[in-house]
């Protein structure tokens, strides 16, 4: 028996560094299998769950990817690493949990507060609401008719934008079945296709000559004569292919040359390196500046441990000799997200697709406009039906008809990326607008309020917009640039809070919280303050009675009512349900209520104001007494604590 157990725990170490050598190599699909092989078999770990996660993470597979990071936060969350939370924060987004993705943002941001990722969450509370405003700006179709069962995705406008190129993986052009460990999906091949006048795809066909090869090619652009183009490669030429120091093959940004109907052999540009990757090229509209994605040393989230996941945004000069400039990072366009697939319009918008801006999930399309001098202004989401919880991409447009071409991997498609064209019925923004965002708080409990009225005016005292809040408090209002405003919050039982604001002279985003004080209300003795205070469950620890961090949040509450207050007592009652001896709950519930009565005293409150008691299971609110057998969400109502009130300064003798 010794033998075939150590056998078997050699076996699974054997396939476990099978799985990371396979991870390290970025062959995510095989790794896929061996991880899902050790865990379905019972072995589990930390390193197991989150590569697994990873892996279907860096496939864009989050749907998957948010099953193991879920599992992972439940089962081992003390040794969860920080940029994990921004990555099951994703995955979260992916399948519609935007409040629990909020929630593991807002930890991010204390774990990395020098974090851009965390910095814009912070920066953009309302973001769902801010790309909200720019939705609907968009009528989108799938190219149906050049999509296939893989993934095709980048188009690039070709031959006077009569024809469009793209990356496909449908595998028709060898008798090999050869596929991507990183997908387990057939090598990448330029595809071409006609387009029609409105904006449909016709008759792929593969793109004829030698920039096809039996490696990954995607992601083109052509100069406007289509006698050049600049394209996405693994890095092999002349018969090799080259790896890094750990054995993976980067991408390289490789140019060609049409000479006649005939393309020239393709070179590799001087910027590319054996040790990252330089991916994704796009020519500015004067075909001077070449964009590209690279995670290079220099890079917001470079990190010479991480081999993948992050890139940023880059762009070098053409000059007039045919060489290139030293490449520069568009600092304020980057993240330590992962920003890829850069797009110039001949308006010089630039458009890109994101992991580290806010988003609606996964990637999503951003914009930002190219000024004279070469800066780029604030990145904006051009929302919906653009964006989802998917990964959405490559993004494409015709300034002059309006039309255009992007990628995404949303369901209803027919194969994992499909391309999509659409029409834009209403420009992206004004050419100046300001978005006013802000939460409509409770000054003595920093709760948010739910139904408040929040009022904007001009100079004039004219009414701009109005809007009533939900439960998060929140509101947002799109104003023009370098005017005066007057804000203004208000609910019924609450005073006003007011402030007078001028937008900046450019577009930008600005937060202006509000805070509500409620008007004191008539109170009676025996009346128990938690329901109105919406006090939550007061939680202690399994046979404890120290107070949490949760628990204290909720007494912030109780500690900023008996200051509003000044005249009242409080009683704190405790309650256990009966799944313990009788005596035990007494002493245990006396305890807690106790140590509730201190914190408060600990904190700023009068101790002849505070009285504590523990009931036990004396005063059960059903039937769950001892020997009756109940669910637990029964025996949960019982569990509570009560904060019973006297008008008179003295605890009075309340049942």
């Amino acid at each position: 028996m010794s033998f075939i157990l150590n056998f078997s725990y050699a076996q699974k170490k054997s396939d476990l560094e099978k799985a990371n050598k396979k991870y390290d190599q970025l062959a995510f699909f095989e790794a896929q299998k061996l991880y899902k092989k050790l865990f379905e078999d019972g072995y589990e770990s930390p390193e197991i769950l989150s590569k697994l996660a990873d892996a279907y993470y860096f496939n864009d597979e989050l749907e998957k990817s948010n099953k193991y990071y879920t599992l992972l936060f439940k089962k081992y969350k003390e040794s969860v690493k920080p940029e994990y939370y921004f990555r099951h924060a994703q995955t979260l987004k992916a399948t519609g949990q935007y409040q629990k993705a909020d929630e593991l943002m807002a930890t991010f941001n204390s774990f990395k507060g020098f974090d851009s990722r965390a910095k814009k969450y912070s920066d953009e509370p309302n973001y769902l609401q801010i790309i909200d405003f720019q939705s609907g700006r968009f009528i989108i179709k799938n190219a149906e008719d050049v999509n296939s069962y893989t993934s095709d995705f980048g188009t690039a406008y070709y031959d006077a934008k009569d024809k469009v190129v793209f990356a496909t993986s449908r595998d028709t052009s060898s008798l090999i079945n050869r596929r991507h460990t990183w997908s387990g999906q057939a090598f990448l091949e330029l595809y071409e296709a006609d387009e029609t006048n409105a904006g449909e795809l016709r008759n792929a066909k593969e793109f004829k000559g030698v920039l096809n090869t039996r490696f990954h090619e995607s992601t083109p652009t052509f100069t406007k004569d289509g006698n050049t183009v600049y394209f996405t490669r693994n890095n092999y030429s002349e018969g090799v292919a080259r790896q890094d120091i750990d054995g993976v093959n980067r991408l390289k940004i490789y140019k060609s040359v049409k000479k006649g109907k005939r393309w020239l052999q393709p070179v590799e540009l001087p910027f590319n390196s054996d040790e990252y990757s330089t991916a994704h090229p796009a020519l500015s509209p004067d075909e001077t500046k070449l964009y590209f994605s690279s995670d290079m040393p220099g890079s917001v989230g470079y990190d010479m441990r991480e081999k993948f996941g992050k890139s940023d945004l880059w762009v070098v000069d053409i000059l007039e000799d045919g060489n290139y400039s030293e490449p520069r990072n568009l600092e304020n366009v980057n993240t330590e997200g992962r920003e890829s697939f850069p797009f110039v319009s001949s308006n010089n918008t630039l458009y890109f697709a994101s992991t580290g801006h806010q988003g609606l999930g996964g990637l999503d399309v951003f914009a930002s406009s190219i000024k004279p001098d070469g800066s780029v202004s604030n990145v904006v989401n051009i929302g919906s039906p653009i964006n989802t919880q998917y990964d959405d991409f490559s993004f494409i447009i015709n300034d002059g008809s309006k039309r255009g071409y992007f990628s995404s991997n949303r369901p209803g498609g027919i194969g994992d990326d499909d391309i999509y064209s659409f029409i834009q019925t209403e420009e992206m923004r004004k050419e100046c607008e300001h978005l006013l965002s802000g939460t409509v708080t409770d000054k003595n409990t920093g709760a948010p309020i739910d139904g408040a009225l929040v009022t904007v005016l001009d100079a004039n005292n004219n009414i701009v917009g109005d809007v009533i809040t939900k439960a998060n408090g929140k509101f947002v209002f799109k104003l023009e640039c370098d005017k005066q405003y007057f804000l203004r919050g208000e609910k019924r039982e609450y005073g006003t809070d007011e402030d007078l604001f001028t937008t900046p002279s450019q577009t930008d985003y600005s937060d202006i919280p509000l805070e509500l004080s409620k008007n004191k209300q008539a109170l009676a003795d025996c009346d128990d303050i938690a329901p109105l205070l919406n006090i939550k469950q007061i939680y202690f620890d399994f046979d404890k009675s120290n107070i949490r961090p949760d628990a204290a949040a909720e007494l912030t509450k109780i500690k900023a009512f008996m200051e509003l207050y000044p005249q009242i007592a409080v009683e704190i009652r405790s309650h256990t349900d009966s799944r313990a001896p009788d005596d035990y709950n007494d002493a245990l519930s006396d305890r807690r209520a106790r140590s509730t009565r201190q914190w408060l005293i600990d904190n700023g409150i009068d101790a002849s104001r505070l009285t504590a008691k523990g009931y036990g299971e004396r005063q059960l609110l059903n039937k769950c007494s001892n020997g009756v057998e109940c669910t637990p969400e029964e025996h949960q109502l019982n569990r509570r604590s009560e904060f019973i009130i006297s008008g008179l300064g003295k605890i009075s003798n309340c049942n």
